[in-house]
């Protein structure tokens, strides 16, 4: 996939989320919240989330990233860099 910008990023997340918890309100979550606590995404919904964001941006995704994952903004981050790279 080509490299995102932040905005792509934040788009693709939100859908993302939106396919696992489909009634998720962004409208409660600040980009520096803890978005899995807002949304109350179990590590089940975590785990199927990141391997959604895996398949669309062709980025590997490991268990020492989840840090990386934290928040929106974080999550952006992480994927317009790895994207940017072609990781």
């Amino acid at each position: 996939m080509k490299a995102l910008d932040e905005a792509e990023a934040l788009s693709l997340i939100k859908e993302s989320v939106g396919q696992i918890v489909p009634d998720a309100d962004f409208t409660r979550v600040e980009p520096e919240d803890r978005f899995r606590d807002v949304l109350e995404l179990d590590s089940l919904d975590f785990l199927s989330l990141v391997e959604l964001l895996s398949e669309r941006t062709g980025v590997r995704i490991d268990d020492e990233d989840y840090p990386d994952l934290t928040t929106l903004s974080d999550t952006a981050r992480f994927l317009v860099e790895r994207t940017a790279r072609g990781a």
